[in-house]
């Protein structure tokens, strides 16, 4: 029987970033120079294969730092981590190799400036997100303010409406943080925002990609984790672009093939934490049902790399 006509549309960019393959190579150079088993605050990155992948190697995942023995290195994990977590190794004498995704730590450093010229912040972000807890936790208690949705502007109390800065989590969608960023500044005409933009390119090219696929498409796939924020986005950003189907996938085997039957048109990105060895599974998924064209939609190209801490680059 002569397989159904298929057009798969493919985003680029899509998959992993510069900061999570940093962190991914900072756990593998750890477990080479050191030896297993490394120890790694929080999951390296929201991808459960990868964190499965680098298990296997040796690493061992855990929640907190007290989990952790003294003799034993320690990643802190590419989400960035409150500045009570490096004093508390520090004071244990613990070898720490910090893995924050370095457009993480501009967020942190920029949330620190501001608190020193007497700004209090404001955080748009989501709470329990381990990027806000460690961006928050960079100052003192009460000295950031989160905020999650423009709702929430008219109910946040600060100290003094004429000295406030907001920062933002790198993993939103780029249009509910400019409703969120427009309500502040209506309320707040005086706030100081960043320099640059916080949410990081990566996820803004992802958007834009699936922005520009969205409409040619009966169905988007997103690889992605669900406890990843940035694949989550792209869901919502694909749904809001035109495509009356857009889902999360972790793999192939999550695919509702029911849910897609009679479709003629499907595109497939895959969020900053999912490798391509996931997006190419789900691309032969499709292949052995369906007569499949592809089509590439690139909106971006991107050369970002970012370097390893020196401390993994120097012998043991």
């Amino acid at each position: 029987m002569s397989k159904q006509p298929l057009t798969l549309y493919l985003a680029a960019p899509r998959g992993f970033c510069a900061g999570v393959d940093r962190a991914i190579k900072i756990v593998e150079m750890a477990l080479e120079k050191w030896g297993a088993p490394v120890y790694v605050r929080h999951e390296i990155v929201h991808n459960k294969f990868v964190v499965d992948g680098l298990r296997d190697k040796g690493a061992v995942f855990v929640e907190e730092l007290s989990e952790c023995p003294d003799d034993r290195p320690v990643i802190f994990s590419a989400h960035g981590v409150p500045k009570s977590v490096p004093s508390a190794a520090q004071a244990r004498n613990m070898v720490y190799v910090d893995a924050t995704c370095p457009l993480v730590s501009k967020v942190h450093i920029e949330a620190q400036r501001h608190a020193d010229a007497g700004l209090q912040m404001i955080m748009i972000g989501h709470a329990g997100h381990p990027e806000t807890v460690g961006t928050m936790g960079q100052l003192p208690d009460g000295e950031v303010l989160l905020v999650e949705t423009p709702d929430d502007v008219a109910h946040v109390t600060v100290r003094d409406p004429a000295k406030l800065a907001y920062v933002t989590q790198t993993t939103l969608s780029v249009d509910d943080t400019a409703d969120i960023v427009a309500a502040l500044q209506t309320r707040f005409p005086a706030i100081v925002g960043p320099h640059k933009e916080d949410i990081c390119y990566a996820t803004t090219n992802r958007q834009e990609a699936v922005k520009a696929m969205a409409p040619k498409c009966d169905a988007i796939l997103v690889v992605g984790a669900p406890n990843s924020s940035n694949s989550k986005r792209l869901v919502e950003v694909g749904a809001r672009a035109g495509c009356s189907y857009a889902q999360l996938v972790q793999r192939a085997d999550d695919i509702d093939w029911r849910a897609l039957e009679g479709i003629k048109s499907i595109g497939i990105t895959a969020g900053a934490s999912a490798p391509e060895v996931l997006i190419k599974e789900v691309i032969d998924a499709f292949k052995s049902r369906f007569d499949v064209t592809e089509e590439l939609v690139e909106t971006a190209q991107e050369n970002v790399e970012f370097k390893v801490p020196r401390v993994l680059r120097e012998p043991a």
